[in-house]
C-alpha cells in the first residue's frame, strides 16, 4: 500500500524559483509538492526589484536564456489568473563618462550580434526619456525586450496557477533533514511530520548550502546582501527600468571611477517606477553573511548615487528601505541541474540578482528535466559539475 506521507517530487523552497517550478512541474502533470519553511516568497523574492532583464545579461548564452524567459513571462502574463503588474517597457542604461560610452557601444554590437533588440541612446534620446535626467549624461544604450513585475505578486500567481494543476504547497514546514532510505527514496523530515519522495528539488536559493549539506553536496552559493529604497512618486521620472552603465561593471567585478564608499558598497543607479506610482532605488552588493538589517550608511550612498543621475529627486521622500540576499556563484550563472551522484536529486538556485528574470526558463527547465525531454536551452552551462569535478560521494 501507498505510504500516505510519500510524494513523487517534492521541491524545497516558496519563493518564486519554487513557485515556477511548482508551475511548470504541474502543468506538466508532475505531482508537485511544495514545502517552505516560512510564508510563500517571504525570502528573497519579497526583497527585490521586479526586472525580467536582458539589458545586463553577458552577451551569448547568458542573454539567450534572459531572453527564453522574457518570453516565457510574456505569455505568463495572458495565462495566469492572477495579475502581477506586467509590463513591457524595455529599459535603459546611462553613460556618466566616455569610457562608459565606447564601452556600451561595444555591449550593444555584441548583443545585437547575438540577435537581441539593442539600440544606443544619444543625448537627445535621453532628453526626450526623461527631463529629470542630469545634463551631462552623454548617452546610453536601450533594450527593448525587458520588462517589469511585481515580484510578490508574481510568486503568489505561479503558485495559484500551480494549485489549479494539482500542487499540495505546505508553508510552515521547515526540513531539518533529507536522506535516502534503503528503497532509493529521499526521506524528507520536516517539522511537520516525515515524507518520503521520489524525487527531490533544491530551490532555496542563499539557503540551498545547508539543503546540499544534508546530502554531504557542496553547493557554492554566498548570500550577497542587496539594499533598496522605496521613494515616493511625486514627479513623473520615467515610466521604465534605468541604470546606470557602471551597474554591469559592479555586477561582474570590475573597476569604475567613483567615490571609495560607492565602491565599497557595490552600489550602483537601479531606478524602478512601481505600479502604484512609486519608486524602488538601488542597487548595493556586499558579502555579509545571512545579515539583512538595513544599513543607513549604504542608503546614503545609494541615495547619493541616485541624485547624480536625477538631480531633481533630490527631495523625494523616502517611505522605507529593505535589504535582501541573493544567492551569489563565482561566474554569475545560476545552478539548474542535476546530481549525478544522487539520482533524482536537482538543484536550482544561484540566480543572485536574476531570480525574477530566470525564474520561469528555471522552472520550465526543471520540469524539462524531470520528464525527460529536450530542454529549452543547453543546460551543460548551468550544471553542478562545473564547480566540481567530481563528487566525493555517491548515492546509488
Amino acid at each position: 500500500m501507498k505510504h500516505i506521507n510519500h510524494r513523487d517530487v517534492v521541491v524545497i523552497g516558496g519563493g518564486i524559483i519554487g513557485a515556477a517550478i511548482a508551475y511548470y512541474g504541474s502543468k506538466s502533470g508532475l505531482e508537485i509538492t511544495v514545502f517552505e519553511k516560512n510564508e510563500l516568497g517571504s525570502g528573497t523574492s519579497s526583497k527585490c526589484d521586479g526586472d525580467i532583464l536582458a539589458v545586463d545579461k553577458d552577451p551569448g548564452f547568458n542573454s539567450q536564456m534572459a531572453l527564453k524567459s522574457q518570453k516565457l513571462v510574456h505569455e505568463l502574463h495572458t495565462e495566469l489568473d492572477t495579475p502581477f503588474e506586467y509590463r513591457n517597457y524595455g529599459s535603459i542604461l546611462v553613460c556618466e563618462n566616455d569610457m562608459e560610452l565606447e564601452a556600451a557601444q561595444k555591449w550593444v554590437k555584441q548583443q545585437q550580434n547575438a540577435g537581441l533588440d539593442f539600440r544606443m541612446l544619444d543625448r537627445e534620446d535621453l532628453r526626450n526619456e526623461s527631463k529629470y535626467f542630469a545634463d551631462d549624461l552623454l548617452g546610453g544604450l536601450e533594450c527593448q525586450t525587458d520588462s517589469m513585475v511585481n515580484p510578490y505578486l508574481f510568486t503568489y500567481s505561479l503558485f495559484e496557477g500551480a494549485k489549479r494543476y494539482g500542487a499540495h504547497i505546505h508553508t510552515h514546514t521547515e526540513v531539518v533533514n533529507l536522506y535516502k532510505n534503503q528503497a532509493k527514496q529521499f526521506v524528507i523530515e520536516t517539522n511537520q511530520g516525515t515524507f518520503t519522495a521520489n524525487k527531490v528539488v533544491n530551490a532555496c536559493g542563499v539557503w540551498a548550502p545547508f539543503i546540499g549539506k544534508m546530502l554531504d553536496i557542496d553547493i557554492p552559493i554566498k548570500p550577497r546582501k542587496g539594499q533598496i529604497i522605496v521613494a515616493s512618486r511625486q514627479k513623473p521620472v520615467g515610466v521604465r527600468n534605468v541604470m546606470e552603465f557602471g551597474y554591469l561593471i559592479s555586477k561582474f567585478g570590475g573597476e569604475r571611477k567613483v567615490d571609495p564608499l560607492i565602491e565599497k558598497y557595490g552600489v550602483a543607479l537601479v531606478m524602478e517606477p512601481t505600479e502604484s506610482q512609486n519608486f524602488l532605488i538601488g542597487s548595493s552588493r556586499q558579502f555579509n553573511g545571512y545579515e539583512t538589517k538595513v544599513d543607513n550608511e549604504v542608503m546614503k550612498c545609494i541615495a547619493h548615487r541616485a541624485v547624480r543621475f536625477y538631480p531633481k529627486i533630490a527631495d523625494m521622500t523616502v517611505i522605507r528601505a529593505y535589504a535582501g540576499l541573493r544567492p551569489w556563484t563565482a561566474d554569475h550563472l545560476p545552478i539548474i541541474s542535476q546530481v549525478e551522484a544522487i539520482p533524482g536529486f536537482y538543484i536550482a538556485a544561484g540566480h543572485e540578482g536574476d531570480g525574477i528574470s530566470l525564474a520561469a526558463i528555471t522552472g520550465k527547465l526543471i520540469e524539462e528535466m524531470i520528464n525527460e525531454t529536450n530542454t529549452s536551452v543547453p543546460i551543460e552551462p548551468l550544471s553542478l559539475n562545473r564547480f566540481h569535478a567530481s563528487l566525493e560521494h555517491s548515492f546509488d
